[in-house]
């Protein structure tokens, strides 16, 4: 019993030491005094601005190369599937989606796409990265799904499709593009006047640092290291704001959580990490004060 007990408090001290050890091999890599000052409140990082392209080609060549394997369930874009039924679900909860015009920003592949047309949305899917719409194309094809898919930036596709949608989607973008707040403003141009929004992004503090990149991306491998830049993350404070700047009512925001145990994903509850925001245009909504 005694000898037992030691090899199993031996083993997770090991196991301890180990990541211990990955995790100082990471702050070197990285440089942990910038690392930190990402975590800084500053809003001079987050300034509203116009830019002519809201494109990191640095991100585009990142998720290219991510095409082949974005439809396979067990594979490296796992936690996007696993995830994919929450989101679906939080969004024809709060707004139907049977019947509805939706708009999919930065579609990727076209996971969520293909969820919300086999949900009876009419949905349109737009993204600047060539191999995954190829990709998402190909599987739409398969699918037998009928699917509009368009290779544009939010920008682009508001000057030409303004107040066109039920409903916008804007999944785990936020945080790859070099000014989301234009986004968000190119969202509301292009959902119709009491039409809804949907954003999922990451909150940006120490825990989610800890949580979304040394623990998921370096100790428990469920994204590839450096899918996320820390300092690109988003405080609800700041979505919310962009959103109300743009004229959008916010009616709920909801945090997404991840439980290694049981390795299952549920929502609600604190937004510290991941989170969803919905949006509704130019009417109040009832459900939060803000």
């Amino acid at each position: 019993m005694g000898i037992s007990f030691f090899i199993v408090l031996t083993i997770r001290f090991l196991s301890i030491l180990s990541m211990l050890k990955r995790f100082v091999k990471f702050f070197n890599a990285h440089r942990l005094r910038l690392l930190l000052c990402s975590i800084s409140d500053s809003e001079n990082s987050m300034e509203m601005t116009q830019p002519d392209t809201n494109i990191d080609p640095a991100e585009i060549s990142k998720f290219d190369a991510m095409a082949d394997y974005w439809w396979n369930p067990l594979g490296r874009l796992k936690a996007l599937h696993d995830i994919n039924p929450l989101r679906l679900g939080y969004i024809d909860k709060r707004a139907p989606l049977a019947g509805k015009k939706v708009l999919d920003v930065g579609c990727g592949g076209g996971l969520l796409s293909e969820a919300m047309a086999v949900a009876d949305a009419r949905v349109t899917g737009i993204d600047m990265s060539q191999a995954p719409l190829g990709t998402a194309i190909s599987h739409m094809e398969n699918s037998g799904l009928d699917i509009v898919y368009r290779q544009s930036t939010a920008e682009a596709f508001a000057d030409h499709h303004s107040d066109s949608f039920d409903t916008v989607v804007c999944m785990e973008l936020l945080e790859h593009v070099p000014h989301p707040e234009s986004v968000v403003r190119a969202c509301g141009q292009l959902v119709k006047p009491g039409g809804n929004i949907f954003f999922a992004t990451l909150n940006r503090n120490l825990k989610s640092f800890i949580f979304a990149i040394i623990g998921a991306e370096y100790l428990l491998g469920m994204v590839e290291r450096g899918t996320h830049s820390h300092q690109r993350f988003i405080k609800p404070k700041e979505l919310i704001s962009w959103g109300q700047n743009t004229g959008l009512s916010v009616c709920d925001v909801t945090g997404l959580h991840y439980n290694p145990f049981t390795r299952g994903y549920s929502l609600g509850g604190n937004t510290h990490v991941n989170y969803l925001v919905h949006f509704r245009r130019s009417r109040q909504c009832d459900c939060i004060q803000v």
